[in-house]
């Protein structure tokens, strides 16, 4: 056998010393170092090797919709230093180093990103798979409530969401039964029952789950307080409108407070926004749709505990919102004496003939069984009206008084730019107030009209001095802005007068010992001033022409304001003045006395010499009904012959004593310009308050 060359020998174990060479060291002292070798500790940190391996996953698809695959690359990582394994030398490393590097794994996106245009169709698609399921049997497919609000991520298209959004506020809509429902307790659920009972109880439970989540996600897209950008602007619109879709909708169903939230929260905006404007109907339809009283009771506490909150600084409409209450005044109890109140029959109610019921024989026991079971029927049924009545009474009323709390606080505070909506409001409601606060509405009452006159004095006192431009004008004494005083004024004694209207006045004034006097007073003393005013027929919410002096934003500001589609607290100051003048002069509880009406009389047929067509033609028709009803007392002033008084008439006095009506020089010489006046109507209406004195000296 042929010796060829011998076989290389490896090296044991590597040296103890790199400064020393292996070939040095001594077989004595190796195996007296042996002891220090720490043979383990050097394979632990020696380099592995592995080798590469192809990833065999399917393609994935990243948070983008966009698919992906990946090829996992394990690296092979080996250092300068630790490359000399004590099992292989320096020639072997050589051999070793024409192993190319590896790469690190990386993600390579081999197919194009979906359109977005194919997500929301992807997405249409899946809502109506899962809204027609829904649709078929909701308590078989209990579980799709939840996966139709997955349908959509935080990272999908702004699509997309706006599509779940939507739809879950329609299926929601249909699938809400017309119960609340109440929560289930785990041994509820996993108690013994039938199959068709724990079948309804699971659908409840997965209704209120899915529902309260769907709540919930509207609260937060409406009250989110990010950087507003589009998507968050449109997706917050969206989410407020489905809240209002679902609080008319479903109003007796669970989480209403939350969604009643959802809208207060955003009354409290002092811009005029088109959410703003979307919440004001909604809460208009809720209380006018409200058979309950509940609903309104809580929307109103939360109204009221808002406006609180806020210092009661508020915008005007959302005040108004109580004059959609549906309160007592319909809680009236139904005679049975009136053909309306009778139950309406059937035949006669659609126009055409009932077949009667097939005549059954039965026996004598029969029919009086009958008789007694419809008589059991009968007493369940008024028994039933009567406690439905009363619990709607006592909610009403707990909301009345929450309403006459806030308007109290407001008329104290005088917030200027709510004092009109407050004092039409308690014109509105007088005849439910209670007695026992009329002496405190009617100082309030007079500390405001107090106010106004002073105002009123001030400002006549700037322009004599002309040192008021047009720019405060606008501005009060006290410093205040957008407060009209003189509508303020009539408001106000419209107001008293009609605190007294809903009940006999002579009884109540004399029990309460009401004096209104004062505020007869004032309005005789406002009549020349009302007559030169050009805004007579304009009210607060009526088109004007902006300011061009103003800055954008006012002539925005007035712009919006114009536009407004608002039906309340829009009287003009005539139809307030002829309010109250009916209220003065035309009381049949209380009649005026002769030197009142006589005054009046007077005073207002010279104001309709300045006052504009509409306006002439309205106080000329208020001046016939009172020579209709006070002839007697007024003819005084068309016969010289008949006048009583002394002295001279002072037509410039502010008092109804000091004016001096019945002495020489009154007359109604104003009816001769009124012949002659440019307006058909006029002249017919002057000549009928002539016919009717007239006849009454024959």
């Amino acid at each position: 056998m042929a010796h060829g060359r011998p076989a290389k020998r490896r090296r044991v174990t590597p040296p103890i010393d790199d400064s020393i060479p292996s070939e040095t060291v001594k077989a004595s002292d190796l195996l007296a170092r042996a002891a220090n070798w720490d043979l383990e500790q050097d394979y632990e940190q020696r380099a592995r090797r592995k080798p590469t391996k192809e990833s065999t996953k399917l393609p994935t698809k990243n948070a983008q919709g966009h698919l992906q695959t990946s090829k996992q690359v394990q690296p092979q990582v080996e250092s300068d230093e630790e490359s000399d394994s004590f099992l292989g030398s320096g020639s072997d490393l050589e051999d070793d180093s024409d192993v190319g590097e590896e790469t690190p794994p990386t993600e390579v996106d081999t197919t194009p990103p979906i359109p977005i245009k194919q997500q929301v169709l992807s997405a249409k698609e899946e809502i109506a798979r899962v809204a027609s399921l829904l649709n078929e049997d909701p308590e078989e497919h209990a579980g799709s409530f939840k996966k139709l609000a997955q349908i959509a991520t935080p990272h999908s298209p702004l699509p997309v969401r706006k599509l779940v959004l939507a739809a879950q506020a329609a299926v929601y809509k249909d699938a809400i039964p017309g119960y609340r429902i109440r929560a289930y307790k785990d041994q509820d659920l996993n108690s013994q029952v039938s199959k068709e009972v724990r079948r309804t109880r699971q659908f409840e439970q997965a209704l209120v789950t899915g529902y309260q989540a769907y709540v919930k996600q509207l609260t937060n897209l409406a009250k989110s307080k990010s950087i507003p950008n589009d998507d968050s602007l449109s997706l917050r619109s969206l989410a407020i409108s489905c809240a209002c879709t679902l609080v008319l909708s479903v109003p007796h169903f669970n989480f209403r407070t939350e969604l009643l939230n959802i809208l207060i929260h955003q009354l409290t905006s002092r811009a005029y926004t088109p959410d703003f404007s979307k919440c004001i109907e909604t809460m208009e339809k809720f209380f006018a749709q409200d058979d309950d009283g509940a609903p309104s009771l809580e929307a109103v506490s939360l109204l009221t505990k808002m406006m609180k909150a806020k210092d009661y600084r508020v915008r005007e409409e959302v005040l108004n919102l109580f004059f959609h209450l549906r309160l007592l005044s319909e809680l009236t109890t139904p005679s049975s004496t009136t053909r309306a109140d009778r139950p309406t029959d059937a035949s006669k109610l659609h126009g055409r003939k009932v077949k009667k019921e097939k005549w059954e024989h039965r026996s004598k026991k029969e029919r009086k069984l009958a008789k007694e079971r419809k008589a059991v029927e009968k007493d369940m049924q008024e028994a039933n009206a009567i406690v439905n009545y009363e619990e709607r009474e006592k909610m009403q009323s707990e909301t009345l008084k929450m309403v006459f709390v806030t308007y109290f606080r407001i008329l104290k505070a005088r917030i200027p730019h709510l004092m009109g909506a407050v004092l039409e409001g308690l014109a509105r409601y007088a005849h439910l107030i209670n007695q026992d606060f009329f002496g405190d509405i009617l100082e309030a009452l007079k500390d405001i009209i107090n106010q106004a006159d002073a105002a009123v004095k001030g400002e006549l006192d700037l322009d004599l001095e002309g040192e008021m431009d047009q720019e405060l004008a606008s501005t009060n004494v006290d410093g205040e802005t957008m407060r009209n005083r003189t509508r303020e004024s009539l408001l106000s004694t419209q107001t008293a007068f009609t605190l007294l209207s809903g009940q006999e006045m002579t009884k109540a004034a004399s029990t309460l010992h009401l004096d209104l006097s004062f505020f007869t007073s004032h309005t005789y003393r406002s009549l020349y001033p009302l007559g030169l005013d050009a805004d007579i027929e304009l009210g607060p919410k009526s088109l004007r022409l902006p300011d061009p002096h103003a800055g954008a934003q006012a002539q925005s500001e007035a712009q919006a304001k114009a536009t407004q589609a608002n039906k309340i607290n829009i009287s003009t100051p005539i139809l307030l003045l002829t309010r109250v003048l009916t209220s003065i002069l035309l009381t049949p509880s209380q009649p005026p006395p002769s030197l009142t009406a006589a005054a009046f009389y007077k005073r207002l047929l010279s104001v309709s010499l300045q006052l504009p067509e509409k306006s002439t033609i309205a106080v000329l028709d208020l001046l016939a009904k009172i020579a209709d009803k006070h002839g007697r007392k007024i003819e005084a002033l068309w016969y010289s012959d008949e006048r009583k008084g002394d002295g001279v008439f002072r037509g410039e006095s502010d008092t109804l004593e000091g004016t001096n009506v019945l002495a020489t020089g009154s007359g109604v010489w104003e009816a001769e310009l009124l012949r002659k006046h440019y307006c058909p109507q006029v002249r017919e209406q002057i000549q009928s308050i002539d016919k009717t004195i007239a006849s009454l000296n024959r």
